[in-house]
């Protein structure tokens, strides 16, 4: 028996409804930016311990500006965290979806290929019979490996006495 993870129809109403709100988030959030790979590699990270620091650093200089020079922007900063602690719950919240979209294009495409492994199983053992050989060798192609070199033998260690 085969295997049935999930049984999942989308409408082209559904589908449709879905782009829309992606087109809509993307237009609410036309600001966000991306970055190559380079430059993120070289970017200083805020991790949960470094995020107390950072807080209570922007609160004590907010708290003191006497000691705040004019070339440090404070206000730039203070900005950045609290777009930082609106887009945070939203970026949780679309890693939960993107998780479960994963998950299900994942089973689905197990379940359909559960059923053509099974179907491919009838088709070797009872294709001949309906001439589907042919067919059955053009699926076949899938199974093929390339030949495998046999791997070189590891050297003997000498075991002769020094």
């Amino acid at each position: 028996m085969s295997q049935n993870f999930v049984s999942l129809t989308l409408t082209p109403d559904q589908v449709t409804g879905a782009r829309a709100g992606l087109d809509q988030m993307a237009t609410a959030l036309a600001g966000l930016v991306a970055i190559p790979d380079a430059e993120r590699r070289n970017l200083m990270y805020m991790g949960p311990r470094s995020e107390v620091f950072v807080r209570q650093t922007l609160r004590v200089m907010a708290a003191n500006p006497q000691i705040v020079p004019p070339s440090l922007d404070l206000a730039g900063a203070s900005a950045d965290l609290a777009t930082l602690d609106q887009l945070r719950p939203l970026h949780e919240d679309l890693q939960k979806l993107v998780a479960r979209l994963a998950d299900t294009i994942d089973l689905l495409g197990s379940d359909a290929m559960d059923v053509a492994l099974d179907g491919y199983a009838q088709l070797k053992l009872s294709g001949g019979d309906h001439g589907l050989d042919e067919l059955r060798r053009q699926l076949g192609t899938r199974f093929k490996r390339g030949r495998r070199e046999a791997a070189e033998p590891a050297p003997v260690p000498d075991m002769a006495p020094v």
